[in-house]
């Protein structure tokens, strides 16, 4: 099993920054990629931001150039450094970690609030 705790949302004004953390334990060892989604009032939950145990990383269209995610093996945790935030950022976001076995992990979310 592996738990997940994230943590860094909060209310930033348009053009901020934010940084989200994710905390894992339990059988690290079994983890290989980390990632981040969001989820909209209204909307389905979708993919933001990914890191594999390799470091390799991929992102949604709409937050490149603007969020890096990033992973510290040692400390079992992953960030997703957010600049240039907008109004459209607002959302649930929520950390995910997925197994070597495919099985996925969920944190329980933070709220990101950006005010135009």
């Amino acid at each position: 099993q592996v738990q997940l705790v994230e943590s860094g949302g909060g209310l930033v004004q348009a053009g901020g920054s934010l940084r989200l953390s994710c905390a894992a334990s339990g059988i690290i060892s079994s983890l290989n990629a980390m990632g981040w989604y969001r989820q909209a009032p209204g909307e389905q939950r979708e993919f933001v931001a990914i890191i594999t145990s390799g470091g390799k990383t991929n992102y949604v269209d709409s937050v490149k150039g603007r969020f890096t995610i990033s992973r510290d093996n040692a400390k079992n945790t992953v960030y997703l450094q957010m600049h240039g935030l907008e109004p459209e950022d607002t959302a649930v976001y929520y950390c995910n970690a997925a197994s070597w076995t495919h099985i996925d992990y969920w944190g329980q979310g933070t709220q990101v609030t950006v005010s135009s």
